[in-house]
Parts: C-alpha cells; sequence; structure tokens
C-alpha cells in the first residue's frame, strides 16, 4: 500500500477496486481520490466542531488525525484553517441563488428568500450556529468568509438594482449600495440582529412590494 504525506494514507476508493499486478489501474468507477479526500476533511471538521471542539483548538493537525489524512494534504488545498472553513461553510450552506432577470421584482423576490432560507437554516442548524457564534471573535476568518461568501452575493443585489434602473423600474437618481441596502435589510436584521423574529412564507414578497411602493419613478 502507498502511503501520502507523512505515511496516513488518503481515503481510499473502493469502487474502483485492486489494480492488477504489472498493469495499468482500472478506471475510477467512484469518487475521485481527491474529491474523497476533501470530504473526509469537511466531515472531520463537522465531527470535531459538533463533538464540542472550539475552532481555536481546531488545529490542521487534529483535522488529518481525524479525517485520515496528511497535513500536505490539507494544505495543498487550502494554504490556512481560515480559508478551510469559509469553505466549509460554503459546501453546508445553500448555493448562491441565480436571479431570473426578468424585473427588479422578480430578481429581489429571488434573492430576499435565499437570505430567508438560509436564516431558517441558520436556526435549525447546531453547526451553522455554532461557527458563527465563533466565527467573529476570529477577525481573519471572518474577513475571508465576507470576501468569498458575503461580498457576492451583495454584488447580486447591486446588480439587480441596476439593471431595475436601467428598465425604468427604479429612480435612477438614487445610491444604487442604499437602494440594495433598503431591500435586504429587513431580512438581514431578522436573521442576524434579531435572530428570534419570524421569518414566515411570502416575507420576502411583502419586503420588496413594500420597499418598490417608495422607489418607483415618479410621474
Amino acid at each position: 500500500m502507498s502511503l501520502q504525506d507523512g505515511g496516513i494514507p488518503e481515503p481510499h476508493d473502493e469502487a474502483a477496486g485492486p489494480a492488477p499486478a504489472g498493469g495499468p489501474a482500472p478506471a475510477r468507477r467512484g469518487r475521485p481520490r481527491s474529491e474523497a479526500a476533501e470530504q473526509a476533511i469537511f466531515d472531520a471538521a463537522i465531527e470535531l466542531l459538533e463533538g464540542g471542539t472550539p475552532l481555536a483548538e481546531l488545529s490542521i493537525e487534529k483535522l488529518a488525525r481525524t479525517a485520515g489524512v496528511g497535513k500536505a494534504t490539507i494544505y495543498r488545498r487550502w494554504p490556512g484553517k481560515e480559508e478551510l472553513f469559509v469553505d466549509l461553510l460554503r459546501s453546508v450552506e445553500l448555493p448562491d441563488p441565480v436571479l431570473p432577470g426578468t424585473s427588479v421584482r422578480d430578481d429581489f423576490v429571488t434573492l430576499l428568500e435565499s437570505i430567508r432560507q438560509r436564516g431558517l437554516a441558520k436556526r435549525t442548524s447546531a453547526l451553522l450556529h455554532n461557527v458563527f457564534s465563533q466565527m467573529q471573535l476570529y477577525p481573519k476568518l471572518w474577513d475571508a468568509y465576507h470576501h468569498t461568501v458575503i461580498e457576492p452575493r451583495r454584488r447580486l443585489g447591486l446588480d439587480a438594482v441596476r439593471r431595475g434602473m436601467e428598465r425604468g423600474e427604479i429612480r435612477d437618481d438614487l445610491d444604487v449600495e442604499l437602494v440594495g441596502d433598503l431591500f435586504t435589510g429587513p431580512l438581514l436584521i431578522r436573521t442576524v440582529i434579531r435572530p428570534g423574529a419570524t421569518l414566515e412564507p411570502g416575507l420576502a414578497e411583502r419586503i420588496v412590494d413594500t420597499v418598490l411602493e417608495g422607489l418607483r419613478p415618479r410621474t
């Protein structure tokens, strides 16, 4: 058996079967080795976090030992713990929404509904609640999450505002970022500042329709 990264084997793809002596290895029928190793690392992080290990004590060495891989396997994928955790959070969160682009109302209903669903997920997921409650204590980790997760979602909203202005659905004399905040602010308040506030179905539509009343071009 070939050992990698300091003698600790990466997860083996059992579906591929053993390679015949003196011949090429058979085509893999299961998940590629690199993907299996990455999932093993994520699973190890989740296991440790759900077991009560604080972020500060979740070292690369501990992750590697729990995942059954070498530290080099982790460092080939991520330069450090912060980047690994950002990818971990992305893997357990809902994917970013695809905005329809048909109208500013359709775009923001889709965007706000995704924020509502994320808020519900964070309330029901012990992992997400645990990590988010600790993450803001680590500026480097929070900055990495903000740059790779929050900012791309914010750009989705700002692009929707610009399209709405170009189509005459929103007054074009307003500040784009302010308009974006007017749409997303109410849901962010309910999911971040007031975590016990209701997130009932239809909330996204009510917020969008209320905000649009004040943003439509003046006649």
